[in-house]
């Protein structure tokens, strides 16, 4: 049996001569508000309102950022000024010879494990468990 696979399926249908059918909703919404302002303002004062909207018209169904829609890039900068932001401090560590700096001072005598029994594994889990309470590491 033949299956045939759809090919292009990125590729929006011409619906309106040339333009998609999103274009052509772009495109008519920004003819529309230029012929109302054109049709309530005198000629210079609707020439100045006319050009930008026109422009953002020409914008939302041609142009393209990063080969995506000018609406994506709009939506998401809406959401950039409107939604929360999270600001993560993040620690810079010391160098090592800041630490070797700051600790010189003070003595450090060797930590004695006395040896508890006779086998190894239990004196090791030991020690390290001594360790940890040492460094502060236990809950």
């Amino acid at each position: 049996m033949r299956f045939e696979v759809p090919q292009f399926i990125e590729i929006e249908d011409k619906i309106f001569g040339p333009f998609t059918f999103q274009q052509f909703v772009y495109l008519a919404g920004a003819a529309g508000l230029s012929f109302v302002f054109y049709a309530t303002f005198p000629f210079f004062i609707a020439v100045i309102l006319i050009a930008p909207i026109a422009v953002f018209g020409a914008a939302l169904a041609f142009y393209k950022h990063n080969n995506r829609p000018f609406i994506t890039l709009l939506e998401s900068m809406f959401g950039y000024f409107t939604k929360g932001r999270l600001y993560i401090w993040k620690k810079r560590q010391k160098k090592v010879e800041d630490e070797m700096n700051e600790f010189a001072d003070i003595p450090q005598a060797p930590m004695y494990v006395p040896k508890l029994s006779d086998s190894k594994l239990k004196d090791l889990a030991w020690s390290l468990d001594v360790q940890d309470k040492q460094r502060g590491d236990v809950l």
